[in-house]
C-alpha cells in the first residue's frame, strides 16, 4: 500500500478561488507527463455532471474525456471505462464518484492509468463487493433507494434532495432527480476482481456534508488505500457543486502522479 499525506482543506480553496488571471498560472507545464483526465459517473447519474470539472481542467490543459457508465452491470461499465482509456495517448488519471470508485478499483489496472481519484468514492479491496462497503458504516437514513420489480433501483423522489444533493439549488436537484439513471442492483454484489489502487498513487476527495455515504466511510476507505485526502464542504455530488475544487484536487494529483 501507498502511503501519503493528507492535504489540507484550505489548499483546495485557495486554489478553488483563483482569479482568471491567476488561473493562467495553472495551466499545466509543457513537459507534464499525465496530461489525460477520465471521469467516470456513479449509479443514479450520467457523466453531464463532470460539466464543470471538464469545462475547468480543459482550460488548464488537460485533455478530458468522460465515460457513460451504462449501470447495468459491472463487468459492462468497467468495459465502457476501459473503452474510454483505449482512447487515451499518454498516461492518464482515472477518477470515480460514489460507485464509479468500484468501477475504477477494478479497470484502473490499465497501464495507461497513472494515477485514480476517488471524488466521495467507495474503493473495495479484490474479493469485496460494492454493498460490503456498508457493513460496518451504512448509509445516511436520508439516503433512500427503492427498486424496482426489474430489480433496477431509483434514489427516493421525495429524499432526492437531502440524499443526494443537498448543497444544489432546488431546481438543480430537481432535475437530478427526474433524470437519474437507474442502476441494476445486483451491482452492488458483485465482487471485484482487480484493486487498482493496490499499485497505483491515489487521492480523495471527501464531501464533508455527504448524506448518500456517511464520511466516517469515506475516510476509512481513503485512509485504507493510503489516498492523499482532501476534504471539500459539499454534499454527495461535490463536482457539480464545488467543480473548482475537485478540478484543482485532480490537478494536484496529476501533477503527483507524474512526478512518480
Amino acid at each position: 500500500m501507498i502511503s501519503r499525506l493528507k492535504t489540507t482543506v484550505s489548499a483546495v480553496v485557495a486554489l478553488a478561488c483563483l482569479t482568471p488571471a491567476a488561473m493562467a498560472d495553472g495551466v499545466i507545464p509543457a513537459d507534464q507527463t499525465v496530461r489525460n483526465v477520465v471521469l467516470v459517473h456513479g449509479a443514479f447519474a450520467d457523466g453531464s455532471g463532470w460539466r464543470g470539472v471538464y469545462d475547468d481542467l480543459t482550460a488548464r490543459g488537460y485533455r478530458v474525456s468522460i465515460v457513460q457508465n451504462p449501470l447495468t452491470s459491472l463487468d459492462d461499465d468497467v468495459a465502457a471505462t476501459r473503452r474510454i482509456l483505449d482512447r487515451q495517448e499518454g498516461p492518464t488519471l482515472l477518477v470515480g464518484h460514489s460507485y464509479g470508485g468500484t468501477v475504477i478499483t477494478q479497470a484502473g489496472t490499465a497501464d495507461k492509468v497513472a494515477g485514480l481519484v476517488y471524488v466521495s468514492a467507495l474503493a473495495p479491496d479484490v474479493g469485496e463487493s460494492t454493498g460490503d462497503q456498508f457493513k460496518e458504516i451504512p448509509p445516511p437514513a436520508e439516503f433512500v433507494i427503492e427498486t424496482g420489480a426489474d430489480g433496477f433501483g431509483f434514489v427516493n423522489l421525495d429524499k432526492f434532495k437531502i440524499g443526494f444533493a443537498g448543497d444544489t439549488s432546488d431546481a438543480d436537484a430537481a432535475f437530478l432527480r427526474d433524470s437519474q439513471v437507474p442502476i441494476n442492483m445486483a451491482i452492488f454484489g458483485t465482487k471485484v476482481t482487480e484493486a487498482a489502487w493496490r499499485n497505483k498513487p491515489s487521492w480523495a476527495v471527501i464531501a464533508t456534508e455527504d448524506k448518500a455515504i456517511d464520511p466516517k466511510l469515506l475516510r476509512h476507505t481513503a485512509e485504507r488505500i493510503g489516498a492523499s485526502i482532501v476534504e471539500v464542504k459539499a454534499s454527495h455530488v461535490p463536482f457539480v457543486t464545488q467543480p473548482a475544487a475537485v478540478a484543482a484536487a485532480i490537478d494536484a494529483a496529476a501533477r503527483g502522479a507524474a512526478r512518480n
